[in-house]
Formats: structure tokens, sequence, C-alpha cells
């Protein structure tokens, strides 16, 4: 088991241990345990995060009270007496509507926008997802980055007619053959780009050179086709040769499934995950009691 799958095997548990379920088996979390597993240390700093996810729960038609519900807590102080401390229990869409406006960036919320997206307590499943949308964010990177770079060759050349061209002679310094031949090895149709069937690790090289080219060209003030596609062509094989050197032939990797229907597929698992989630009764929060930690 990779260091990465230990990860996902630690929190899919850790976010199972703290589910709690109520008389009616709908599954809920306490917003004060779901603050701890998504590594926010103020609980003032997770309550704005919560508002934002209440004011998203009501732009998509759903009742705030039927998924996030106030409720006091019984904490145990240092000095063996109790404190009631304000709560909420929230359903597993709350707790979706919360991870999607957290930092992506934080492993912890990344992890969270797939596991309560998805009705699976299977690990395997929850990393599959993972990676997939680790690919999707990716293509939209590279994609975002090569349009800056055409905006780029504008600016500094006059005209974009060169962007094309100069993206394929990249390519070939990075496969060492051109992108027809790429094109034809991993039997992509020829309306569609490269970019859609390149695994994670290309496309992020490919976003790279790009981002570099990006940089020089600006930075040494390059004005003609000539000097941004030498540029882009350097950092290109500089990032073939790194990949070469970790034992990685771009040529000779796989195609990865077509990154529309990823996109569709995570679309759709995202779409259940928001149609007709379950809500709390009224009866089940008020007669919820529960009992916390030492604080």
């Amino acid at each position: 088991m990779t260091m990465e799958q230990q990860f996902i095997q630690t929190l899919t548990t850790s976010f199972e241990d703290h589910a709690q379920q109520t008389e009616n088996g709908i599954e809920f979390w306490l917003a004060r345990d779901l603050q701890h597993l998504l590594g926010y240390g103020k609980w003032d700093n997770f309550q704005g995060v919560i508002s934002k996810a209440k004011t998203a729960c009501e732009l998509s038609g759903h009742q705030i009270a039927d998924h996030f519900a106030d409720v006091g807590k019984m904490v145990e102080l240092g000095s063996g007496s109790q404190r009631d401390i304000n709560d909420i229990m929230l359903t597993r869409y709350a707790c979706y509507l919360i991870a999607q406006n957290g930092d992506p960036r934080k492993q912890e919320i990344a992890f969270a926008q797939t596991y309560f997206a998805m009705q699976t307590r299977k690990a395997e499943l929850i990393e599959q997802r993972l990676l997939e949308t680790e690919r999707l964010q990716a293509r939209k990177k590279l994609s975002d980055t090569e349009k800056e770079l055409s905006s780029v060759i504008y600016e500094q050349t006059g005209g974009n007619q060169n962007f094309a061209l100069i993206r394929s002679k990249g390519d070939r310094a990075l496969f060492g053959k051109s992108t027809q031949a790429m094109k034809a090895q991993w039997q992509i149709p020829d309306n569609r780009p490269l970019a859609d069937f390149a695994p994670t690790i290309i496309l992020k090289a490919k976003d790279f050179a790009t981002e570099i080219t990006i940089h020089n060209a600006r930075a040494q003030n390059m004005h003609t086709e000539g000097q941004i596609s030498g540029e882009h062509v350097t950092n290109n094989e500089a990032v073939r040769q790194t990949l070469l050197t970790r034992g990685i032939t771009p040529e000779n990797l796989p195609p990865a499934e077509d990154v529309k229907k990823v996109e569709r597929r995570l679309t759709s698992t995202e779409k259940k995950a928001v149609h007709n989630p379950e809500v709390l009764g009224h009866d089940e929060i008020n007669g919820q009691k529960t009992q916390g930690e030492n604080e």
C-alpha cells in the first residue's frame, strides 16, 4: 500500500468513525467533529465556512433546517465538571456543501469533497475518484495555461496564428514524435486534442513546460515566433529529460480514458449527491443528545 493509499484509508476510517445515525437511520456528523476532520483549528473560522454552505443550501432549493440543525453538546472540563456548548447536526449533504466551500488545496478538504459526494465506504473507490478529479483539474489547468500562452504570443508577436505551431513543436520535443504520430499511436480522433487522452503526469508536464515558456517569453521580451517556439522546445526537452531520468518515457505511456467521459461521470456522481438528499426530521433533532469528549 502506497503512502497516498494509507492516507486515504486513514481518512476514510476517521470520517466513518465520526458518523452517527438518528433513530430513523439518517446519517449525520457533528460540526465540531467535522471541524477537526477538515483541519480547521478555530471554531470561529469554521463557522464562516458553515455560513457559506448554508447559503449554498438555500440557493439550491433545500431547506437549511433540514440539513443544519443546532444542538447542544455536553463536554467534560478539566476540573471534572461539564459545560454545554453549541454544535450543529449536519447531514451528508450539508457536509458536502461545507467541503465544497473549503480550500481544496488542503488534503483533508479535497478528500471530503469526494467522500461526501459518494455513497460508498470503500476506500479504493474513493481513491479512484480522487485520481479522476486530479486528472480533470490538471486538464483544466493546462487548458488555462495554454490560453495564457496564446495571449502572450498575440501580445508580443502581433498575432496568435502561431500558437498551434508552437504547441506542436513542444509536443515533438516532449514525446520525441509529432502530435499526429501520438494521436495515431493512442488512436485519438483527429478532431480531439491530444491532451484529452493524456495521463495526469503528461498533463502536468506539458503545463509546467508551458508555464516556463510564458514566464521567459515575458521576462526576456520575446517578439518573434522563432524565439517563443525555441523557448518552448527547450522547456519541453528539459521536462522530457527529467521524466526520462525518473524512468518515465512519455511516448511509451498508454493513453488515459477520454477526459470528457471522466468529467461526465464525476458530474453525474455529484448530481446524485445533491438530488433528493436525506433530511433530518425535527423530532429526531429535538430528541438527539450528543456526548462530547474531554475538552
